[in-house]
């Protein structure tokens, strides 16, 4: 049977992204600090990705904000940050995050294969999306959504899931999944031409791979960063050369196509 929405929806509120990457009290100041320490440090590709101070005083919005760790920063660079979520569950914990550090954001709540219909029409310097937009039962809803809200000289920038990488070829072979929660309902991973299909009448200016999970789940559970024995005896030029070309994240940045 075909996911739907709806599953994909459940499935998130169930267990908002990255909400037990801390055993504090969810809400506190302490949990949230935690979070966003145990997401740089496994994902450190993030912080060059993004470069958050560089949106100092722009318009950014976030299509599928998750917990806000990244919207949290690009409000701390002084951004002028929007977001939306499916999941009312995550939309809340995101805005309670603002509410911890004194913060400002506008937060809004939908299917975003639908966007026009629940967010105000305006455009956005940046729009950000990672790890999301794979989710969709029609991603390419998303970016034509999208679309609307991008003036000449905004950028694009997003995550999706790479076939040809390390993490994907674990899954067909059943040694891994999508997500740290079983039974996620939708997970596309894209080839590089795929990607470039999806962002039809946009101008992908890089398509960048990166990002192999080496750590011992058990252990990363409880906090502690060991690696896997075959990573830990890896040297660290040898395990970058496989993460850019067999990551599991496509770090894609595009803009839209000049009339």
């Amino acid at each position: 049977m075909t996911a739907t929405i709806e599953d994909v929806k459940k499935f998130w509120n169930d267990r908002p992204c990255n909400v037990r990457h801390s055993k504090k009290e969810i809400g506190t100041k302490e949990y949230y600090d935690e979070v966003e320490a145990k997401r740089y440090t496994a994902e450190p590709h993030i912080l060059d990705f993004v470069d958050f101070k560089s949106w100092k005083g722009k318009k950014v919005l976030e299509v599928g904000c998750g917990l806000a760790t990244d919207g949290i920063n690009f409000a701390r660079y002084g951004a002028e940050y929007s977001a939306t979520d499916l999941s009312v569950e995550s939309l809340n914990l995101a805005k309670k995050r603002f509410e911890v550090y004194n913060e400002k954001g506008k937060f809004y709540l939908g299917n975003s294969e639908e966007l026009s219909s629940f967010l105000p029409s305006e455009t956005y310097d940046l729009i950000y999306s990672f790890g999301v937009i794979h989710h969709s039962p029609e991603p390419e809803k998303i970016i034509s959504e999208i679309r609307k809200y991008m003036h000449e000289n905004s950028v694009l920038k997003i995550m999706l899931y790479a076939s040809e990488s390390w993490k994907n070829y674990m899954i067909e072979s059943g040694f891994d999944q999508p997500e740290a929660q079983y039974g996620c309902p939708i997970a596309n991973t894209y080839t590089k031409k795929e990607v470039e299909d999806l962002l039809d009448g946009f101008d992908v200016l890089s398509i960048e791979q990166n990002h192999i999970f080496p750590y011992k789940i058990e252990s990363y559970k409880e906090g502690r960063y060991e690696k896997q024995p075959w990573f830990e005896s890896m040297p660290s030029e040898i395990f970058d050369v496989l993460k850019k070309n067999l990551g599991w994240h496509l770090l894609i940045t595009a803009k839209l196509k000049e009339d």
